[in-house]
């Protein structure tokens, strides 16, 4: 039987806000089951519904935890200022969309940490939710609160919030967990943690003495795949179906986290995307497909799914898009193929203005590489092309900051050549050293620095068919002090808070002078976040095991200092990250080769 949401509390409030659709629920594929003896988790995204919509591993989570038999998923998104603070002036606790059922009244609550600059938002929907912020002040009746994304990779900010953290991926370890929670209705919380911990991927704050590996689902063919998702009530960042078609990657880009989080690269067939791809839309009546990965292009069951599905996507006017694109002539006349991308421009992540800052991050990029994909974009009719960089890399010089504008110039010049309009986007970040990368030893470049870095590139702009903006320095600052934090931040987060931070990520609500106040208040040196650290000193995230070792991010780091390059082990020799002795997958690759 599905539970049905009445007497919602929140209506009356819904004219008074913006974008009202945010709270109404109700949406197409959505419901909660109805039923006292199941494992009820609420998945919470902390941010806008249009983006936490857009999330596919919640879509994919979402699906999952409705196929077993002992548990049920609900959803809540963080609401925006205006209904936070309707809500609290009315008395109301922020509920599930599917039932209203309060946050609190959930067997547990599970957040996804894919951005540091959401943790405030975290504490809101706790806090709306009725359930106390630190996890010390939980009692036998409050949920279990779980952190889980690329923030578990490094969660001693979050610690205090959080009473246990999924690392890895959520398929393999959240169905255990949901498991011991319906086992184990009526034991004490602590029985409940101790069980949990001993799951593998499963990090307890306070509980687990070792290290905790990361688990990933090996054979994603075998593993699970949704075959439909919630459709949303109103437009969302990302409004489309969306099949993964690989995980990882072994492009060794030395920046990425995710590209060294997300290891060992398991592939996906092309039968499988195909039949999944033709479920999904049929359930959901989309009329966009994503294909995504962190590099769809390096899928090697890409070609063999555009001949199979090209006749009903034509035919049923689906439009394919490949976000992921990469930056070469291959992959545009690929996209060149797609009728479906010929509707909007085309993206390119160069990242940097020149070949040898290139080889540093590990790339791979020539300087080849990127004319031939620009003089290919606007030669196969786009008009536009968007470009992003980032700025304050290690060994950065002012002519590689010069040659983001060179690049640039180039695109206009290449659309010029081919009679196209040429208006070229260019985006400049602020580079932010991340854990378990071969950067994380690396200092960020101070908010003053960066400032001035991203108004002499804009300086350098001479050309009106071209548009440059940079990222705020000082949110760029915030970001790297949280990702390499360590657990004393978490009473920093708790105080930001509490004096009125929110949506810290929205350049709207961000307010640097409050988080200014609070390291100066609570003795805070930022600098020990931001600045260089010894490769040989422990690290804040040491309890969590990414799959790669150590040894292989120092050597990576050394090879970035002379300018070498690793090459992608997916076409050639393993290279030794640390998983070809724990995956099957990489050991047999590693064999064979």
């Amino acid at each position: 039987m599905i539970l049905e949401r009445t007497d919602d509390p929140l209506t009356p409030l819904l004219a008074s806000v913006k974008r009202p659709a945010r709270y109404s629920g109700g949406e197409w594929g959505a419901y909660a089951k109805e039923g006292g003896d199941t494992a009820r988790i609420c998945l919470a995204f902390p941010d806008v519904y249009e983006v936490g919509m857009s999330y596919l591993g919640y879509q994919i989570l979402y699906s999952l935890i409705k196929t077993l038999d002992y548990a049920d998923a609900e959803r809540a998104y963080c609401p925006w200022p205006d209904m936070e603070s309707a809500m609290r002036e009315a008395g109301v606790s922020l509920g599930a969309l599917e039932s209203g059922r309060i946050l609190r009244d959930f067997d547990a609550v599970g957040f996804t940490l894919q951005y540091e600059l959401c943790a405030t938002n975290i504490l809101t929907m706790l806090d709306l939710g009725g359930i106390p912020i630190l996890s010390a002040d939980r009692d036998e009746g409050d949920p279990i609160v779980i952190g889980g994304g690329g923030g578990a990779y490094a969660p001693a900010p979050y610690e205090i919030f959080f009473d246990i953290f999924c690392v890895g991926d959520g398929e393999e370890i959240l169905p255990e967990v949901l498991s011991v929670l319906h086992g184990m209705k009526g034991d004490l919380r602590s029985e409940k943690l101790a069980a949990m911990s001993r799951i593998p991927g499963v990090y307890a704050p306070g509980i687990s003495q070792t290290p905790v590996r990361s688990v990933v689902t090996e054979e994603l063919d075998a593993g699970f795949l949704h075959r439909t998702m919630i459709v949303p009530n109103c437009s969302i960042v990302h409004d489309r179906a969306a099949v993964q078609v690989f995980r990882g990657c072994t492009r060794g880009c030395r920046f990425c986290q995710a590209g060294m989080t997300g290891r060992p690269r398991r592939e996906r067939s092309a039968a499988s995307v195909a039949e999944q791809a033709r479920e999904l839309l049929r359930r959901t009546g989309w009329e966009e497909l994503g294909i995504l990965s962190l590099a769809t292009c390096d899928w090697g069951g890409l070609a063999e799914l555009l001949s199979s599905m090209s006749g009903a996507l034509e035919r049923d006017n689906i439009k394919l898009s490949l976000p992921s694109l990469r930056m070469d002539s291959f992959s545009v006349e690929l996209a060149a193929g797609l009728e479906g991308m010929r509707r909007g421009g085309l993206t390119f992540a160069p990242e940097a203005g020149s070949e040898r800052l290139r080889s540093v991050i590990n790339k791979g990029l020539s300087d080849g590489d990127v004319d031939s994909a620009l003089e290919a974009a606007f030669k196969y009719g786009w008009e536009r092309v968007k470009l992003y960089f980032m700025m304050g890399l290690p060994t950065e010089t002012r002519s590689d900051l010069d040659g983001i504008i060179d690049i640039a110039d180039r695109a206009v010049h290449y659309a010029r050549v081919s009679k196209r309009r040429g208006e070229v986007s260019v985006s400049v970040a602020g580079f932010v050293p991340k854990a378990h990368t071969p950067f994380q030893w690396e200092p960020q470049a101070s908010a003053d620095e960066l400032r001035e870095k991203g108004r002499y590139v804009k300086g350098k702009v001479r050309s009106r068919k071209i548009s440059l903006s940079y990222h705020e320095p000082e949110q760029t600052f915030l970001e790297g002090v949280f990702s390499r934090g360590d657990s004393a931040l978490g009473r920093v987060i708790q105080e930001a808070w509490r004096r009125g931070a929110r949506f810290d990520g929205w350049t709207e609500c961000f307010d640097i002078g409050r988080w200014n106040g609070v390291f100066e208040d609570m003795g805070v040196d930022t600098v020990r976040y931001t600045g260089g650290r010894s490769p040989d000193e422990a690290l804040p995230w040491d309890m969590i095991d990414s799959g790669v070792s150590k040894e292989y991010m120092r050597s990576e780091r050394e090879r970035a200092f002379v300018c070498g390059t690793t090459s992608d082990c997916s076409n050639g020799p393993c290279n030794a990250c640390g998983w070809q002795s724990r995956s099957a997958a990489c050991a047999s690759h590693a064999a064979a080769v």
